[in-house]
């Protein structure tokens, strides 16, 4: 009760406990404990004086976004989550401001209706805008960086703001990964004028192609390793791949998997898709230690057979 009383009073806030705190309510794999509270803060001013009185407090505390791409422990996690959900959309012109709580496929069909070209082919990428932006999310061909223009933060102490070049994106990544105290509030966008029927229909065409591979309705973080860059593999690894596996550079993790038998791997209730070797999902009834010790196994069955060790895109809590 006594973090609920800090955070008493605060406009803007909403702050759940009990079941309505229940972790594997809030993330789409399902899985995870409770926390001591969950507090959505709708505006960035509550945002900041829920992050001052949460950083007062003796309990441990941390953010999250939508949570997408989170393992969240399934013992829960001993303290408070604060999200900041503010999710308004303005268009001026090709430029667009966005509210790090918004829907990233809600902003997508809103620049595709206004023929806003550039992001059309991230349709059907699951989560909220400011998680997309963290983690440089991207999809056929496309990345979030490549049309970001400015970041707003909160830092702990102050507000700031970031050109896209300050934000330190390459590869599924960004910087304010390195500070996972900073807190995306907003971004700013530049769009190309294109017809938006022809966005639409590219968008719809995508979306069809993922839902097939990703059913939204799957408890799953979509492909749970991040691909791999061919420069940065051992040169032993290298020269086993297929030159068709080759795309822009990359190599997808999925192939890795899949010559190590990833393929309908099971552990309890989570399981390796038997049609794509990246593909994690609760098939019911799992748990979290399950999905972890089925993650460590694969990985050590790619380091066994290639040399290196696979990354996850997804992001834990709790443990």
């Amino acid at each position: 009760m006594l973090l609920v009383d800090a955070l008493r009073g605060v406009a803007g806030l909403e702050v759940l406990t009990g079941e309505a705190a229940e972790l594997r309510r809030h993330t789409r794999f399902e899985l995870g404990g409770p926390c001591l509270l969950l507090a959505d803060a709708h505006s960035e001013a509550a945002f900041v004086e829920a992050y001052r009185r949460l950083q007062a407090s003796i309990s441990p505390w941390t953010t999250i976004g939508r949570g997408t791409n989170l393992i969240v422990s399934d013992r829960g996690y001993e303290g408070a989550i604060l999200r900041y959900s503010a999710s308004s959309i303005r268009a001026e012109g090709l430029r667009v401001k966005v509210d790090a709580g918004a829907e990233l496929n809600g902003f997508i069909d809103y620049a595709n209706a206004r023929g806003l070209a550039g992001l059309e082919a991230m349709a059907g990428v699951p989560g909220w805008l400011g998680a997309a932006i963290y983690g440089n999310a991207g999809a056929y061909g496309q990345s979030i960086h490549q049309r970001v223009q400015s970041v707003r933060f909160f830092d702990g102490a102050e507000l700031r703001e970031f050109d896209n070049a300050e934000c330190g994106f390459r590869y599924r990544h960004s910087k304010f990964k390195d500070n996972k105290d900073w807190q995306i509030l907003s971004a700013v966008f530049q769009f190309d004028a294109s017809e938006a029927a022809a966005l639409v229909e590219r968008s719809r065409a995508i979306r069809a192609a993922r839902d097939a591979k990703f059913p939204p309705s799957m408890r799953c973080a979509g492909s749970i390793f991040k691909n791999l860059l061919l420069k940065d593999l051992p040169a032993d690894a290298a020269t086993r791949i297929p030159a068709g596996r080759i795309i822009e550079g990359k190599v997808p993790a999925g192939w890795f998997l899949e010559q190590v038998g990833a393929k309908g791997m099971r552990v309890g209730g989570i399981e390796v898709a038997d049609y794509h070797a990246n593909l994690i999902y609760n098939a019911g009834g799992g748990t979290a230690a399950q999905l972890v010790e089925l993650l460590d196994e694969l990985k050590r069955r790619v380091f066994t057979e290639f040399g290196f060790r696979l990354e996850e895109e997804v992001q834990f809590v709790g443990f």
